[in-house]
């Protein structure tokens, strides 16, 4: 990619210019509207070409960067710049305000909301819980399931995505209702309940 004449993205404090990340078999490549589009997927044909891998034209969308005017533009234009000619390709989605996709874990986007992108990790959560609590289990497995599911099943989300309050607020008191049994009344407060075991 580098032997591409692409300007990329410049970011101040960094001495060289972003043009792609690569992870495993994915691939994350930043263009500004002064690169040319069709000499990139002139590229990538030929390096599939050569080495014998296949463009998965159904996995790549298109995320524009800039300001909302631009963003719409490019939208409605489906190109880099209004200058020129090509097009990009019909089977490339381009992602409108508020639409996430998904890229090493983190839903990105432009004007996402958060709180929305959390859903499938909450659904995910709630199924295992209610999984769990078919086997009837004490409070000493009710604690360790907790660690298994709300603990766990959260963690890699939270460090790459962060977790909006509101989100915190309703895994932990998920938390303590699943612990107390799916009572609706809890007789100990949540201090007690989170303190040593020496204090609580």
């Amino acid at each position: 990619l580098r032997t591409l004449n692409l300007e990329g993205i410049k970011v101040p404090g960094m001495i060289e210019k972003i043009i792609a990340t690569l992870f495993a078999d994915d691939t994350t490549i930043y263009l500004s509207s002064n690169d040319d589009f069709r000499e990139l997927i002139k590229l990538l044909d030929q390096r599939c070409n050569a080495s014998g891998a296949k463009f998965n034209i159904g996995k790549t969308v298109i995320i524009p960067i800039g300001s909302k005017q631009y963003r719409m533009e490019q939208y409605e234009t489906r190109k880099l710049n209004p200058r020129q000619p090509e097009r990009f390709p019909e089977g490339i989605p381009i992602l409108r305000d508020g639409e996430p996709t998904r890229s090493l874990g983190a839903w990105v986007g432009n004007e996402v909301k958060q709180a929305a992108v959390w859903t499938k990790t909450i659904n995910k959560v709630e199924s295992a819980l209610e999984r769990w609590n078919k086997g009837h289990p004490t409070m000493e497995g009710r604690r360790l399931i907790s660690l298994l599911t709300t603990g766990s099943m959260t963690q890699y989300m939270a460090r790459v995505q962060g977790m909006p309050p509101d989100i915190e607020n309703r895994l932990e008191k998920r938390t303590r209702k699943y612990l107390w049994e799916e009572k609706n009344t809890i007789s100990v407060n949540k201090e007690t309940l989170y303190a040593p075991k020496n204090e609580g």
